[in-house]
């Protein structure tokens, strides 16, 4: 078996390793041809756009291995069969169950990967788009009107019109929680950015303790320090889900949560964080029990096969994801539940195949 292992492993590794180094290429021209246009109208030279795009690359491999794993899986046992191996190993006391055996193994571990590539996506994520935004412009913007910002210490704040060059903002709204539990909600005329601090005038502040206790103070001048970004810092626009770690995803939840809004979207997104590294091991499940007749044709066979299976797999995410993001389903259940519609396919089909 070692033998016959080693050869279902080398064939899959292979196929495997050709698709993920071919769809990411796809995903970059993908991205060029239809964004070019408004990268070069930022004023973005070809160098910078591709460099941009290159930080991209790893979101694009994590794309990839879903349909690389099931690429890889339908032609490994498609040749099988075709090849007659499948027949000889059933032959030798092989079942087919066993000869999968390898290629979940694989499966598994091509999932872990995905799991921590997803961790250093947003990195990457993050670069790519400091690099193709229009840095030209948003560096001589010096004022913002009717924003909401959030702050790196989970400070939520609203204002209608903040000026970074005298660096004040006018008619402020400001939300966050003490390390106490304590919600506290700060309304002021203005605030003024003084030797590395904020400076709030004339509001008003209501604190509720976890008890549901309520305090009502007021001040002309109150020097708050937990607000530590500049105005220049929060002149930049709130960042993508895409962007953002799990912890700042679930913090960013946290605070549009306390805020009154929907955090459904970064919910979602994070727990696709999850699920598509998983889809990987659940599409070659899937797929390879399809690719056991050998009453079917070849390569014509395999390739529509995975396409059908991945435009089926990004059909049911879309409308899983929409689900989600209006708040009709949990985000937990939006995020999985195509893997789970997979699953419950790929082991009705195991289940089919002769062994």
């Amino acid at each position: 078996m070692r033998i016959l292992d080693r050869l279902i492993l080398g064939n899959f590794l292979r196929l495997f390793l050709m698709a993920t180094a071919a769809m990411p290429i796809l995903f970059v021209v993908g991205d060029i041809t239809e964004n070019l246009n408004r990268y070069l109208d930022a004023g973005l030279t070809l160098p910078e756009v591709l460099i941009g795009v290159a930080y991209k690359v790893p979101e694009f491999v994590s794309w990839a291995f879903p349909i690389a794993g099931l690429i890889a899986a339908v032609f490994t046992i498609h040749s099988m069969t075709t090849h007659r191996e499948i027949v000889a190993a059933k032959a030798g006391g092989v079942s087919f169950h066993r000869l999968l055996m390898p290629i979940l193994v694989l499966g598994v571990a091509v999932a872990g990967v995905g799991l921590w590539l997803a961790e250093y996506v947003p990195q990457s994520n993050r670069i790519a788009a400091e690099i193709l935004q229009n840095q030209a412009i948003t560096a001589n913007r010096d004022w913002r009107v009717d924003f909401v910002y959030r702050s790196e210490d989970g400070v939520d704040v609203a204002a209608r019109r903040l000026s970074a060059n005298d660096g004040q903002i006018v008619g402020v709204l400001a939300t966050w929680e003490e390390d106490t539990g304590h919600l506290v909600h700060m309304e002021a005329e203005a605030a003024d950015w003084v030797d590395g601090v904020w400076i709030f005038r004339n509001g008003r502040m209501r604190t509720i303790s976890p008890d549901g206790g309520e305090s009502l103070a007021t001040f002309a001048r109150l020097v708050q320090p937990r607000l530590g970004e500049t105005p220049t810092d929060m002149l930049s626009e709130p960042r993508d889900a895409d962007e953002l770690t799990r912890p700042e995803i679930q913090r960013q939840a946290r605070i549009i949560r306390r805020a009154g809004g929907d955090p459904a979207p970064e919910l979602v997104k994070l727990e696709q964080r999850l699920a598509i590294p998983a889809a990987t091991l659940v599409i070659i499940l899937f797929g390879a029990p399809l690719a056991t007749s050998n009453k079917r044709g070849g390569a014509a066979y395999g390739i529509g096969v995975s396409l059908a299976s991945t435009l089926f797999y990004l059909v049911l995410m879309r409308i899983s994801a929409a689900f989600g993001n209006s708040g009709l389903i949990e985000p937990a259940w939006a995020a999985w539940w195509p893997n789970l519609i997979f699953l419950l396919l790929g082991l009705i089909l195991l289940s089919r195949v002769r062994t």
